[in-house]
């Protein structure tokens, strides 16, 4: 073998060897990308299904039942109200608790706390009383929270607009009627654009495991105090 063709060999067998190498490590880094991409797509899917479940109960607290469209929580949260116990004053301040008797003795009628109220309105803020008072509920719920957005609610992430899945009932427990709702969130929706084949083995290995395939806050048909799934 003359030199010009030993050289050619052995460019051949390294390009081969760098291959293979590529490919090995391609392999392993495989299922490793995609859990980890996956960890993260999870995350975000999670947060929202807990955006959820918090309108859920809010609206549930306002009418007595779930309600099985995103939409509507979306509408609760822009236009509705929810019912708040507000504390004025402390206990532990003697003289504030001594002049709020003093103007109870004035007053007539039922409701005490709520002319209370209007007295504190007025001005007079040397009281102590509570009220149950009715604040918006965009003014309530995730004030502090810059990245929650109502238009986004009802939407799977990285899915391509495919719809968060949800239901409600109620449903006979020990002989009294519950409310239950349960949002899911498929992993086929969620990682969508992720490694198919990846995907299905994680499907396949969730339902050998008797588990949903995919994510999921509440349950109709086994009450489960609203829990999600990954927790």
């Amino acid at each position: 073998m003359n030199k010009a063709v030993k050289i050619i060999v052995e460019v051949i067998l390294f390009v081969a060897i760098v291959g293979l190498v590529y490919v090995i490590y391609g392999s392993i880094m495989q299922p490793v990308n995609f859990n980890k991409e996956k960890a993260q797509r999870e995350a975000v899917a999670i947060q929202r299904l807990k955006d959820i479940r918090t309108l859920q109960v809010a609206f549930k607290s306002v009418n007595g039942r779930f309600t099985p469209s995103v939409d509507s929580l979306k509408d609760f949260y822009q236009t509705g109200n929810m019912s708040v116990i507000m504390q004025v004053g402390s206990a532990d301040d003697s003289l504030a608790m001594a002049h709020t008797d003093k103007v109870k003795r004035t007053l007539r009628g039922k409701n005490v706390n709520a002319q209370l109220y209007q007295l504190y309105l007025a001005g007079d803020k040397n009281l102590v009383f509570s009220v149950e008072t009715k604040i918006p509920v965009k003014d309530t719920l995730f004030r502090s929270r810059t990245d929650f957005c109502p238009d986004s609610l009802a939407f799977i992430p990285f899915s391509g607009g495919d719809r968060v899945e949800m239901e409600s009932d109620i449903r006979m427990v020990s002989g009294v009627p519950v409310p239950l709702f349960e949002a899911r969130i498929p992993y086929k929706k969620l990682l969508k654009g992720m490694d198919n084949q990846l995907r299905i083995n994680l499907d396949a290995e969730r339902r050998d495991q008797n588990k949903y395939e995919g994510l999921q806050v509440g349950s109709i048909s086994a009450p489960n105090n609203n829990a999600g799934n990954w927790e």
